[in-house]
């Protein structure tokens, strides 16, 4: 990070609830009934990859797949229809630990290694100097955003705080490469990398006979269940269940953060579930991925066991999301996918049209939410940090980071109206490497029904009418310029003020325009 965006980071105090309040302490936030948070996210699961309906209609894809704990926790809670992440990993796992839009804290690509950028080259363009090395909770790192996170603003309230599974907020090397540093007092399995080396406990999550790791993405700490059979996923959740069992004996509330490898790539296949799929008609590679959907769903059925087993599951909310959109991207990402697909959504991960940033969002909140209850308001992955810190009752702290998401809770408790005019943006100043409608160097901005994508390479503005065309088909920009002027000032206006960055014109050496220049 540039020294304008950490000075920014260290000097503007987070939020009109927190500005200037002191921290409180455990003692003063100790109401008996506080409840246990569980956020259980999906890597890189489309907002399709389930058999649960997030559009109006069931479609084809709802058919092909088998979540019936999805639809058990949907009976249960809410269902968003419109919820929505960062189009890539890290930005969006960033936004959920500091509350900041990926403008603001831009770390905008995957992170990986310190120091290190991962965009891939372009012939016209290239990168702004983003923070590659993702988010720290102390400043003296270069390339970061300097953030508190909710989970340590938890701690600090007398919550046991856990982490089983994918991080990568952080490159390797730097602090933020480590969940304790943002307040999780156990961590299991997360460290610097974006996915997994192997699904596979034969191939030992990425370590050798020796157990020195043959890959950056060799998944740590599960040397119980090398060469034991056992499926990643299925190995992060018997961790999980163990770490649930001492967090009940040390009575006090918890927060687990469940965030499984699955469903990224490697597209391995999960033993218990290929064949029935294979038997569906299903292609080998689109069998795998099936079998890892349904393995994850099989891991939130055995969290939903335990908390009733174990007499919990009345005193504690279950969030369920996605990163980002499923990988359904390429030239040939209508109809001929990689191994899933996101219709009607138009593309996938890495995306800002809809199929890379669409995801599927579920609530449970006994007592709360009301049971089978569908939410159509916008909101967005930055939106949690405000959201889970008010369900643990947590109204006033201290961060030096701007947060940009709003609490949904009065959502949640049915005493807010579904407003459909919030205004989002989205910036991807960044080249993933992937090709496809709406892939790299581009900006977004959606306000009620419309949505503007400009893309800072052909300076292209597109206007879709969501409303009426979910799956972004019909562009709208020649014949409604009046809404393209508006939108395009916004998102101009907004990202300034947030420190956004911009793509460099190779040729001139300058930044690309705003999209309202």
């Amino acid at each position: 990070m540039n020294r304008h965006h950490t000075a920014l980071a260290l000097l503007a105090p987070l939020s009109s609830v927190a500005l200037g309040s002191p921290l409180p302490s455990a003692a003063a936030q100790s109401a008996p009934q506080r409840p246990n948070i569980i956020l259980f996210m999906v890597d890189d699961m489309g907002w399709q990859d389930t058999s649960v309906p997030f559009w109006t209609r069931r479609t084809d894809l709802n058919d092909t797949y088998r979540t019936p704990n999805m639809e058990r926790l949907a009976r249960q809670g809410m269902l968003f229809t419109q919820a929505y992440a960062s189009a890539i990993s890290s930005p969006s796992r960033c936004s959920l630990l500091t509350g900041a839009n990926a403008a603001r804290h831009c770390v905008t690509n995957w992170t990986r290694q310190r120091d290190r950028v991962t965009d891939a080259p372009d012939s016209l363009l290239q990168p702004p100097q983003w923070n590659c090395n993702g988010i720290c909770q102390v400043p003296g790192t270069p390339h970061t955003f300097v953030a508190r996170s909710y989970v340590d603003i938890l701690r600090a309230a007398g919550y046991h705080t856990i982490h089983v599974g994918k991080a990568h907020w952080g490159a390797a090397g730097t602090p933020g490469e480590q969940p304790a540093h943002f307040g999780f007092e156990v961590n299991i399995a997360g460290h610097a990398a974006g996915g997994p080396a192997t699904y596979l406990s034969e191939r030992r999550y990425g370590y050798d006979a020796d157990g020195r790791p043959t890959y950056d993405f060799a998944v740590p700490h599960l040397q119980a269940y090398w060469d034991t059979g056992t499926f990643l996923t299925e190995a992060l959740t018997q961790e999980a269940l163990k770490a649930l069992d001492r967090a009940q004996a040390y009575r006090q509330p918890f927060y687990l953060y469940l965030s499984h490898y699955a469903v990224h790539v490697p597209i391995d296949r999960d033993p218990r579930y290929f064949d029935k799929y294979k038997q569906q008609g299903l292609s080998d590679k689109e069998a795998a991925y099936a079998s890892l959907v349904e393995g994850m769903d099989k891991s939130l059925g055995d969290v939903l066991d335990w908390l009733e087993r174990n007499g919990q599951a009345d005193n504690t909310i279950v969030i369920f999301m996605s990163d980002n959109g499923g990988y359904a991207t390429g030239t040939a990402w209508r109809d001929a996918p990689l191994y899933t697909q996101n219709r009607p959504l138009r593309c996938g991960k890495g995306s800002l049209h809809e199929g890379g940033i669409r995801e599927p969002l579920l609530v449970r909140w006994p007592g709360v939410t009301r049971p089978g209850s569908r939410q159509d308001a916008c909101v967005i992955i930055e939106d949690f940090f405000p959201t889970i810190l008010e369900m643990a009752g947590i109204r006033r702290y201290q961060v030096p980071q701007v947060v940009d998401g709003r609490s949904f809770v009065p959502l949640l408790q049915g005493r807010a109206p579904s407003r459909h005019d919030r205004t989002l943006i989205w910036n991807y100043p960044n080249a993933w490497g992937d090709t496809g409608p709406g892939i790299d160097l581009n900006c977004a901005i959606r306000q009620g029904r419309w949505k503007l994508l400009y893309s800072y390479k052909t300076r292209r503005r597109e206007l879709y009418d969501l409303s009426a065309d979910i799956g972004e088909e019909h562009d709208l920009a020649a014949i409604r310029p009046d809404v393209v002027r508006r939108l395009s000032r916004q998102l101009g206006r907004r990202l300034r003020a947030m420190g956004a960055q911009r793509p460099i014109v190779k040729a001139t050496g300058l930044p690309c325009p705003w999209p309202d220049e």
